[in-house]
């Protein structure tokens, strides 16, 4: 018995596929919550990096260390993600993903190198 991934994926995210279909609200519920969190993780990355300073050969380290983990998401959900259907919605949920691991990340060493 060979083990899909698209199979495990389908599993997975047909619940939410069936509840986005079944009403205009619920589409735009999820849309909404996606770029609300695409915004909040992107700015919040941004600031962060700001606060870090001038790029020197710490922060270049750091600054590099999340760029690897924003790829390594990406990635990740690439893998999980289905293919098939609603696939716009899980680019923005993949770019999401990535930039809050990338700011919980950047927030993580701030707070360790900097207090």
């Amino acid at each position: 018995m060979i083990i899909n991934i698209s199979d495990i994926s389908n599993a997975m995210f047909n619940p939410l596929k069936s509840w986005a279909e079944q009403s205009q609200g619920n589409w735009n519920i999820l849309i909404v919550s996606g770029f609300v969190l695409l915004f909040v993780a992107g700015i919040l990355s941004y600031v962060l990096q700001k606060k870090m300073g001038k790029a020197d050969e710490r922060t270049d380290q750091i600054k590099l260390k999340s760029a690897l983990l924003i790829l390594c998401v990406i990635v990740l959900c690439d893998v999980i993600f289905p293919k098939e259907y609603m696939w716009q919605i899980f680019f923005l949920f993949k770019y999401s993903f990535a930039f809050l691991a990338s700011a919980i990340y950047l927030a993580v060493r701030y707070k360790k190198d900097f207090f």
